[in-house]
């Protein structure tokens, strides 16, 4: 598997606190079967006002992650990326390295819990037209979303990928947060699954116990938003999305079926 969303670099960001916890929290993610893991550093996040990201500054931080992996005979391989929190500039910051993935074809997004400002819309439709395909992050755990499931579809319509937390899943954020996890599932509205881990204890890595409950919800369907979508995000190939949904204004069954580039 490969854990596309997590906070596993040392002191970078709000996740890991040191060392000892990324190992131990790496070594978690080897014992469930993952192979690779993308860290996604918060970008340009509030949280990150008295912090210095770079994209220089988390291509050595995750190498000497990687030495110390390779050290400790943990058989992970690492990538970097950072997870943007949406500001009306996405296309001002496109070109920077660190905030997109796939060679610029992708972008993970996120917005803050209790609020998605109505101007996303304007500026996810020109970061789309400009080549680059945003991916919204735990959309389910958003009270927005929460309270309107079709904004889902729309940002589906809009060209956007879909990711959900596998805590989530597990009903570890909430459980609101859990039952729009399992709709977005069901329905066929997710591409990628990854942990979101921040530490060694109640946010650490859980795919394989997230993806046995995925298998439960849509059978092997599932397996591709653990492995095979990351990996082409990583690659900068196009994801296929073939969703279907009920739109409860007009009463009609819609299918669409997108590829991306």
């Amino acid at each position: 598997m490969i854990d596309f969303h997590n906070h596993i670099l040392p002191g970078v960001d709000d996740g890991s606190k040191s060392t000892d916890i990324s190992l131990e929290m790496l070594n978690t993610a080897q014992e469930q079967g993952i192979t690779e893991v993308v860290n996604t550093v918060h970008f340009q996040h509030p949280k990150m006002d008295n912090k210095e990201i770079s994209f220089k500054i988390i291509k050595e931080e995750t190498r000497l992650l990687q030495d110390l992996l390779n050290q400790n005979k943990i058989n992970i391989k690492l990538h970097f990326g950072s997870e943007v929190f949406f500001l009306p500039n996405l296309i001002k910051i496109k070109n920077n390295p660190l905030t997109t993935f796939g060679n610029g074809k992708y972008m993970l997004i996120e917005f803050p819990l209790i609020n998605v400002p109505e101007v996303q819309k304007k500026h996810l439709f020109e970061l789309k037209l400009s080549g680059v395909t945003p991916i919204i992050a735990h959309p389910e755990r958003y009270m927005a979303v929460q309270d309107n499931l079709s904004m889902v579809t729309t940002w589906l319509e809009a060209g956007c990928l879909i990711q959900v937390d596998a805590g989530s899943i597990l009903g570890k954020l909430g459980k609101q947060s859990k039952v729009v996890a399992e709709k977005i599932i069901k329905n066929g509205w997710c591409q990628i699954i990854g942990s979101d881990s921040h530490d060694n204890s109640n946010r650490n890595f859980c795919l394989e116990e997230a993806r046995d409950c995925v298998t439960r919800w849509v059978g092997l369907d599932g397996k591709k938003m653990f492995y095979e979508n990351p990996k082409r995000v990583l690659e900068g190939e196009p994801i296929k999305v073939d969703f279907e949904y009920n739109n409860e204004e007009n009463f009609f069954l819609k299918k669409l079926i997108k590829k991306w580039v």
